[in-house]
């Protein structure tokens, strides 16, 4: 039975990923220009470390509500449906939070905008896993996630021209969430342009199963290991990545930078994304997941542990391209991985609830660190914490995963 209808047929490969993957990049811009308006608000409202914690918890509470909510609502109304209204979700409420004069109200709408987050990016992998052939899935998966750096560098750059001008007749920063409010348009182009997942399609009976039955099935015997490894590794991943990248700049500029040359220095690390996650997708259909998420998230964790006691401009730099050239690579691994743990019936409620334990981890990631600052912790030590993080999920890997490389989906 053909999968295509009158209206709509399978994407190229090119198309599916283009489209998916600017999605992807507005959610990256949004997170990316998150982690420098928190930096911007401290010195505009004075707020102190543990506030500024908060406020990417409060982010990381909301993605991990949606993550969990949107992902099981994937796999009853569809793949298609669920990105184009967690795209409305963060936009709106990221321009709304533009308008803000308390820290109260901003919490509130971070919480919605993490909500959209949290629920279009395993959505999103799901979808591209489930449209490509399992020989390049895993590369066009992570090619996918590269669209993040991309948003990412979007961020840093309208970081470093557009909050510190002072020729706006508001802050800087509020321009700039204004900015990002603009995927909501974008989310009408997808409504046209985007098919459902074929595999979705396909599976009729998978709109009849309860949201319950499926959580069930991810701790039968059967899929057990790998949701276990999943959590573990969801977890360590984001804890650590939210507690690091979004206190970068806060962290240049506790070691002694001014705010406008901290952004310069983080758009300089924020190029290293785009070369690991074009090495990781080289690297993932040759030596396959695992070999990946091994290697780079160790490669995370060195350069992490260099970054922290880093005292001069140079290791700083250096060590945070390396940073960010590793993580990212992982990431892009961690997001092809996922998906292919389970069955189309239940792939979206699995990649939806690993994601959310992950973003219980970026909950406790940013108040960790802006607790421990307040305390009058080194960073070197916090960054020691993270790093010891990242060696338990690669733990998970090596004696809980099973390799997926050029499996078929089923």
């Amino acid at each position: 039975m053909s999968v295509e209808t009158k209206e709509q047929k399978p994407l190229s490969r090119n198309k599916l990923l283009r489209i998916a993957g600017v999605g992807w990049m507005f959610d990256a811009m949004d997170v990316g220009i998150l982690s420098f308006i928190i930096a911007a608000l401290a010195v505009d409202w004075g707020l102190n470390s543990s506030q500024m914690g908060w406020i990417a918890s409060v982010n990381s509470i909301g993605m991990a509500v949606g993550a969990l909510f949107f992902g099981a609502l994937a796999d009853k109304v569809g793949r298609k449906q669920i990105f184009m209204w967690t795209l409305i979700i963060f936009s709106v409420a990221s321009g709304l939070s533009a308008f803000t004069t308390t820290l109260t109200l901003f919490l509130i709408l971070r919480f919605f905008v993490g909500m959209g987050l949290g629920g279009e990016l395993p959505v999103a992998s799901t979808l591209v896993s489930e449209s490509v052939k399992a020989e390049e899935r895993g590369r066009v998966v992570v090619l996918l996630e590269s669209f993040w750096a991309g948003g990412w560098l979007i961020a840093a750059l309208i970081a470093y021209f557009v909050i510190p001008a002072e020729f706006w007749p508001i802050e800087g920063w509020r321009v700039a969430l204004l900015i990002t409010a603009i995927p909501a348009f974008y989310a009408i182009y997808i409504r046209i342009k985007l098919p459902d997942s074929p595999q979705f399609r396909v599976k009729e009976e998978s709109k009849k199963r309860s949201v319950f039955q499926n959580i069930a099935t991810l701790w039968e015997k059967k899929y057990a290991r790998s949701t276990l490894m999943l959590w573990i590794l969801w977890f360590a991943v984001v804890f650590s990545y939210y507690g690091m990248f979004l206190w970068l700049p806060s962290v240049m500029v506790g070691k002694g930078f001014d705010l406008i040359s901290s952004f310069k220095y983080v758009l300089i690390m924020t190029l290293a994304q785009l070369p690991g996650y074009f090495t990781a997708a080289w690297f993932i259909e040759r030596f396959g997941r695992k070999f990946v998420l091994v290697t780079y998230l160790l490669g995370t964790a060195a350069s992490a542990f260099v970054f922290g006691g880093a005292e001069t401009i140079e290791t700083l730099l250096i060590s945070g391209m390396l940073l960010s050239f590793f993580n990212l690579g992982a990431w892009g691994a961690l997001y092809a991985y996922t998906p292919e743990q389970y069955p189309a019936i239940v792939r979206g409620t699995g990649a939806g609830m690993a994601a959310a334990i992950g973003r219980v981890g970026g909950i406790f990631g940013p108040l960790l660190v802006g607790t421990l600052l307040t305390k009058g912790f080194d960073i070197s030590y916090i960054f020691a914490i993270f790093c010891v993080a990242i060696v338990i999920g690669v733990l998970a890997v090596i004696f809980l995963g099973k390799e997926t490389k050029q499996t078929e989906l089923l």
